[in-house]
């Protein structure tokens, strides 16, 4: 059986800094300096979807069987409203996943901060719909899903972070390292389902 890849709600990253050279010098800080043209901020993570179906049937004793939780979410997915566009903000760099990846610290308008909140608040009435309960619970234990911090932190993933750190190397605030940069100004595109052109459509099948 063909696996889907991640599924994602986003915004992609059209423009960082004012040139090129402004995104460039982040290579200073981090290996392996990712292409700006596939750049993105993650809103809300869903995972594999047949792992997030799977995960659903596994939660709810098979009350909800893994097609009609992929189906259901597919579309929910399609369903969801758009993020328009906007500017952000960014002055540091910061370790994330355990440090394995480094990222912009992106400070965002409020209206963003309430749209990804929306979100999650979506995914709880979807869990409900599934027959889930305790989705909080759910949340924080499905293997798709990969809730690692409850608090969400606007970033944009650039790289690696070099192996001996940099003389600029500070501490963050979950312990790992950061670093201080001149800053940037983010733009970002509206709000998209990556790899939702593979969703199932409500006549589909994953078996």
């Amino acid at each position: 059986m063909l696996r889907l890849p991640r599924i994602t709600v986003e915004v992609p990253v059209l423009a960082v800094g004012a040139k090129p050279a402004d995104y460039e010098q982040l290579a200073a800080y981090t290996d392996g300096l990712r292409r700006p043209q596939g750049l993105h901020m993650t809103l809300l993570h869903i995972g594999v979807l047949e792992d997030f179906a799977a995960d659903v049937a596994e939660w709810t004793r098979g009350a909800t069987v893994p097609d009609a939780a992929a189906l259901t979410t597919a579309d929910w997915l399609r369903a969801l409203p758009v993020l328009e566009g906007f500017s952000g903000t960014a002055e540091r760099l910061v370790l994330l996943g355990g440090g394995r990846v480094s990222g912009l610290e992106v400070d965002v308008p409020q209206g963003v901060r309430d749209f990804q909140v929306s979100l999650v608040q979506a995914l709880h009435e979807l869990l409900d719909d599934m027959l889930v309960d305790n989705p909080d619970d759910f949340i924080l234990s499905s293997r798709a899903l990969g809730y690692r911090y409850p608090r969400w932190r606007p970033h944009v993933a650039v790289g690696k972070p070099k192996p001996q750190g940099h003389s600029g190397e500070g501490r963050s605030r979950e312990g790992g390292g950061s670093w201080e940069i001149r800053p940037l100004t983010v733009e970002f595109g509206p709000s998209q389902i990556r790899n939702g052109q593979l969703l199932p459509g409500s006549g589909d099948s994953l078996a």
